[in-house]
């Protein structure tokens, strides 16, 4: 490919070398796009991309004597003296990767109907229930999230929830390949603030709902930038679908350019839960309700709370903009699953059990609170903390399990280059501020085990923490561990 059709859609200067003499990049064919300082090879186009612990633009001499055909950068770099190579400069590398990278896939999006999710709850639950509901109604439905990567028949693990904008675009490429016409996905803040998801423009913005999180020294210096970078995403699509009810809601949309939607409890949103009704069977949980305003369904989801409602409106919400019929919607809402976000497992008619990810002290009140309105006969949460992280999320953890449920059994989550037991005392710690009864349990087996050999009729069993992972990871290493593995072991010891 040429070298002037990747960089059609950026503003640039090509220099011959470290001459500071205009290049003529006319004729310069690319073999390869790569942002990988290993990946360099003969005929590449080299992104010199600035990471938190590697910048690219430290190896553009490396990159010149392995015969690269052109380098992409945004600061000075060194190079060989009789060094020709085109240096593109630009003002920021990493916004430009977003739109080489989708003109070397050929511009996958242009194929896709896509929908970016932002939000710092409800987004995974959200992609699935889009996917879930699209696909009933005959649409073929890429993912990308927190969870995995979903390609037809294809499921990849995530490392990030959204990847970066290479990866973005070779991940659009393969789903059209595939034979997808959609795209859902997962947009953080992280990756707004870093460009990854740019190179196109979405037909779909969501916004779930929005509290101060991710601030620190690698993440957002404070809040007003976290709702900053999450607004961002309403200046790169064509439709923005927001949460009404949403204190923060205008602040974030500001200056966005994008049509607006909006769903909720409240009168001005423009699709309105009414007639909201808890649904409380043997071993399950959920809501009915029905909506009014620009689509009028009644609708049954087989996960509890509030805000089941709101991440099912915004489904609801989507599924309006691809023709999908009411009867579609519905039957899509009551069947979609999330692997470990509210996911029942049926143990007894007597208790119910769940998984979910909840890994803070916002995420638990939530979900606790959430839980207590179904009137439980006890709430029991277990859960624990990870190594190598924040001791204030372990005392704020435990404080919260304490005022709110009515046993907490306190065991192990990813310890990693901790010892179990010093997490525990540490989130023990939390957990004397309040008047909670509390167990500690430090093998996560036993501590299921006893959850569920001590239940009582009418509790609600909660297992925190762990949701869609597959894995603890104990001094490096990450061993197998699946908690619908470890309930299924306990009931045939049961039996």
């Amino acid at each position: 490919m040429k070298l002037t059709t990747l960089l059609e859609k950026i503003d640039y200067k090509a220099f011959e070398g470290n001459t500071g003499n205009e290049a003529d990049i006319s004729n310069v064919e690319i073999k390869s796009v790569v942002n990988n300082s290993k990946k360099i090879e003969e005929g590449c186009f080299f992104m010199c991309i600035k990471g938190a612990n590697f910048d690219g633009h430290s190896v553009a001499a490396q990159a010149a004597e392995q015969k690269a055909a052109a380098i992409l950068v945004q600061d000075d770099v060194t190079l060989p003296e009789d060094c020709k190579m085109p240096v593109i400069r630009v003002e920021d590398t990493r916004y430009a990767m977003a739109f080489v990278s989708a003109a070397w896939f050929g511009n996958p999006a242009q194929s896709l109907k896509t929908i970016g999710i932002t939000g710092t709850k409800g987004k995974t639950t959200t992609t699935y229930l889009i996917k879930s509901m699209l696909e009933n109604a005959g649409h073929k439905v890429g993912l990308i999230g927190t969870i995995e990567v979903v390609i037809g028949d294809k499921h990849i693990p995530a490392k990030n929830t959204t990847p970066e904008s290479y990866d973005l675009q070779e991940y659009m490429r393969q789903m059209v390949d595939e034979g997808c016409d959609s795209l859902v996905m997962e947009v953080s803040s992280q990756a707004l603030m870093q460009h990854r998801s740019q190179g196109f423009v979405y037909d779909l913005g969501i916004f779930t709902n929005i509290e101060p999180d991710h601030i620190g020294p690698d993440e957002h210096k404070d809040f007003d930038d976290y709702m900053h970078c999450k607004g961002l995403l309403f200046k790169q699509c064509k439709v923005g679908i927001a949460n009404a009810d949403d204190e923060h809601m205008e602040q974030v949309l500001e200056g966005h350019t994008c049509k607006l939607e909006t769903f909720g409890f409240s009168d001005k949103a423009d699709i309105k839960a009414v007639n909201l009704a808890y649904i409380r069977k043997p071993g399950q949980l959920g809501v009915f309700f029905d909506t009014e305003g620009l689509i009028e369904l009644h609708a049954e989801v087989r996960t509890p709370g509030k805000f089941s409602v709101y991440n099912a409106l915004c489904a609801i919400a989507v599924a309006r903009h691809f023709g999908c019929t009411d009867e579609e919607i519905a039957e899509a809402l009551k069947n979609a699953k999330v692997k470990g976000r509210i996911e029942m497992v049926k143990v007894s008619d007597d208790f119910t059990l769940m998984i979910d990810y909840a890994h803070n002290a916002m995420a638990l009140k939530s979900l606790l609170s959430t839980l207590k309105d179904y009137r439980p006969n006890r709430l029991v949460c277990l859960f624990g903390c990870g190594g190598n992280r924040s001791k204030l999320r372990r005392y704020e953890m435990g404080e919260v399990s304490g005022k709110l449920a009515d046993l907490t059994i306190i065991t192990s989550d990813n310890p990693r280059f901790e010892e179990p037991l010093d997490i525990i005392h540490d989130i023990e710690i939390g957990m004397k501020k309040t008047d909670g009864k509390y167990v500690e349990i430090p093998d996560r087996k036993e501590a299921i085990a006893y959850a569920i050999d001590n239940a009582q009729k009418g509790d609600i069993i909660i297992l925190a923490g762990k949701g869609h992972e597959d894995y603890q990871e104990i001094k490096g290493v990450k061993y197998p561990m699946d908690e619908r593995d470890l309930i299924a072991d306990i009931m045939k010891e049961r039996m």
